[in-house]
């Protein structure tokens, strides 16, 4: 469907984009990840062919999108996170204007139009002006400009930025629904909905990928082997005299009983599974365990691990060690 090949972009000496490959396949919904700066945008222009490529290729289709611009980009409907809005038309004038400039077919555009506003759900605002319309509308007026022409893949940058909690919610059922007609690239900062309605998700830093798999391959990749208990009881010492017992922990921490339920997290050494000791000891120490599970990774914590820059951490480090030195000669 798509294939991006050694893709690079270049801004004078800045590489916004470097040598950055990947697929996508059909029928599927990807997330986009990355922190500001990352190169989203700028590989979602190229592979919309509203900004050229320095190297590399992008295939839509089989079409290059530098060799073959007019046939890659009639496989695409794109929402940039500002939606292109005429806002002194209405919602149908609009979607036949947009409908005319993707040379569809006049004898299709009526149906096209009434078909896609139905779609998604603007039917009773389409006379009216769109500088007039909420925020959620004008997204969906939006949404519904990338859909004319019913291309195969749909892309969209940050669709519910700005937008209220109601909104995000059907905007979010509304791209689940594309799902399997349509191929979609979703880009967002809002990871939960990413990790909710993405089949797949690609995460790009400093302009290179460095993620690539399902929501569940990658909590699999940065699984944790910290463990997380509840045990029903108040006396610290009582649990710690339990863990003294557990081998292979490196370190544990109580916090303060609420309710005469302690949380408990543990560490273990060189990811071992401890799951089954820890229950065997918390039984014997006659203290009942309520929960007992490994700790939840979240698409939050995988993205924060995988695009933590570590250069002002090792420029810390470099500079430590002198004054280090000096403390030992003092």
């Amino acid at each position: 469907m798509i294939e991006v090949k050694n893709l690079v972009k270049q801004y004078g000496d800045h590489t916004a984009v470097d040598d950055l490959s990947f697929t996508v396949g059909e029928g599927q919904i990807y997330g986009f990840l990355g922190p500001n700066g990352a190169g989203k945008s700028t590989t979602m222009n190229i592979m919309t062919g509203f900004l050229g490529l320095t190297s590399g290729q992008v295939l839509i289709n089989g079409h290059d999108i530098t060799e073959e611009p007019e046939e890659a980009r009639r496989c695409i409907g794109y929402l940039p996170e500002q939606p292109p809005l005429y806002t002194d038309m209405t919602p149908r004038e609009y979607l036949t204007f947009a409908a005319e400039l993707k040379s569809v077919p006049k004898d299709e555009i009526n149906g096209q139009v009434e078909e896609i506003m139905k779609l998604v759900r603007i039917t009773e605002m389409q006379d009216r002006l769109i500088k007039n319309l909420s925020k959620g509308y004008r997204q969906r007026v939006g949404l519904a400009q990338a859909l004319i022409g019913f291309p195969e893949i749909i892309i969209l940058d940050e669709p519910t930025v700005g937008l209220d909690p109601k909104q995000i919610i059907e905007i979010r059922d509304l791209i689940k629904s594309l799902a399997g007609k349509h191929t979609v690239i979703l880009s967002s900062h809002i990871l939960s909905e990413v990790q909710e309605i993405c089949d797949h998700i690609l995460i790009i830093h400093h302009g290179k990928l460095i993620a690539d798999g399902t929501p569940r391959e990658l909590e699999q990749r940065m699984r944790s082997s910290v463990v997380e208990l509840t045990a029903k009881t108040e006396d610290e010492e009582a649990v710690r005299a339990i863990l003294r017992t557990v081998p292979g922990l490196k370190s544990a921490a109580c916090q303060r009983p609420k309710n005469g339920e302690m949380l408990i997290r543990v560490t273990p050494e060189q990811d071992a599974d401890v799951r089954e000791a820890l229950f065997r000891a918390f039984a014997g120490g006659d203290v009942p365990l309520l929960m007992l599970r490994p700790e939840n990774v979240s698409l939050e914590s995988i993205f924060i691990q995988l695009t933590a820059d570590r250069t002002y951490k090792w420029v810390r480090r470099k500079r430590a060690k002198p004054v280090e030195k000096e403390a030992e000669a003092e």
